[in-house]
């Protein structure tokens, strides 16, 4: 009950605060807070906007694109396609955000789908663990944050799919019953992917409209999101004392958690998360800032709960720890090999 209370009225109240705020950034009124001066409240207002400003093409792009492949795409494609070798079943999981770069939330409704059809349910679970990374928005998304720093691009995206394979592997060997739930849930965000396989037999202009009500409905769902995540960016940059982040990017082990912590909350949307990372590039290493960019589009919290609502809860946990092990120990490593 406290769980459907928190789902129910989270969103309507983040909705609320954010454009609140937009609101008082619109009309440029002063707040007077004891703490606060005209310039923390520039600052402030320039890095917000400048976040959003810079994800917004990209989470727009990426919507329309995960909106076509669930209208136009079927399922029955990709099991068709699924190897049933373990080593050749990962790398298919991992490399199939290239061809179907769904939304994190799109992706498990339709995964839980195709492990009742038959693939097996491992590949689904690499699919949702590097699909957010591993795929052409992702990677055009982070270019353009880190284009001067090429080597976090190309370290994201090997990270990506080397953890995820990883999983996959393990999961392959240890992973023998049916890993989805016996009564689970209903799926938190599920786009109506439900009735996906009735309209993929629809008239031409029937999916062109479900195929606009698909992006629509993940744009404004990712939106909240967004925002919350660049109003929170923005706070910590110029709320939190300089010294203490300071202190914290200077720490190998407490940098690459407290990134990790930071991305698991703010669930943001790997196309746009890249921009909130890019932000802290001038405080934090190549470690956290590649522990950010890989453990929050693979886990955070939306995800935990949505992957809850799907699989039993001893794979949640096991998959959860797992990423978290291998995202800390594979993005040190690589830290430090960058710099």
């Amino acid at each position: 009950m406290p769980l459907r209370l928190l789902l129910r009225w989270s969103p309507p109240a983040l909705t609320a605060g954010c454009a609140a705020m937009l609101l008082l950034i619109a009309t440029n009124r002063p707040i007077y807070l004891p703490t606060i001066g005209t310039a923390e409240l520039n600052a402030f207002t320039t890095i917000f906007l400048s976040v959003v400003l810079e994800a917004l093409p990209f989470m727009l792009l990426g919507v329309i694109v995960s909106a076509l492949l669930q209208v136009f795409v079927s399922e029955q494609a990709i099991r068709r396609l699924a190897p049933r070798h373990a080593i050749l079943g990962s790398i298919f999981g991992a490399l199939l955000g290239l061809l179907f770069p769904l939304c994190e939330c799109g992706m498990i409704p339709v995964v839980r789908r195709l492990i009742r059809k038959g693939m097996p349910a491992y590949i689904g679970i690499v699919y949702i663990l590097a699909g957010p990374i591993v795929n052409p928005i992702v990677f055009a998304s982070t270019y353009t944050a880190f284009h001067a720093q090429p080597s976090i691009l190309y370290g994201r995206m090997a990270l990506g799919f080397l953890v995820a394979f990883l999983i996959g592997l393990i999961l392959s060997r240890s992973m023998k019953a049916n890993p989805l739930r016996v009564e689970h849930a209903a799926p938190i965000h599920t786009h109506s992917h439900e009735a996906s396989d009735h309209i993929g037999r629809a008239p031409l202009g029937t999916r062109l409209a479900s195929t606009l009500g698909h992006a629509s409905e993940e744009f404004f769902d990712m939106g909240k999101y967004l925002i919350v995540g660049a109003m929170l960016t923005a706070i910590i940059q110029t709320g939190v004392d300089r010294s203490s982040l300071h202190a914290i990017a200077s720490h190998e082990a407490l940098s690459q958690l407290f990134m990790m912590a930071f991305a698991y909350f703010l669930s943001l949307c790997s196309t746009s998360d890249a921009f909130v990372a890019a932000s802290f590039s001038h405080l934090f290493a190549a470690g956290p800032l590649l522990a950010f960019l890989v453990f929050g589009p693979m886990i955070d919290l939306k995800n935990t709960l949505m992957l809850f609502s799907t699989f039993r809860a001893r794979i949640v946990i096991a998959v959860v720890a797992l990423t978290a092990v291998l995202v800390f120990a594979l993005s040190w490593l690589t830290g430090q090999l960058i710099t």
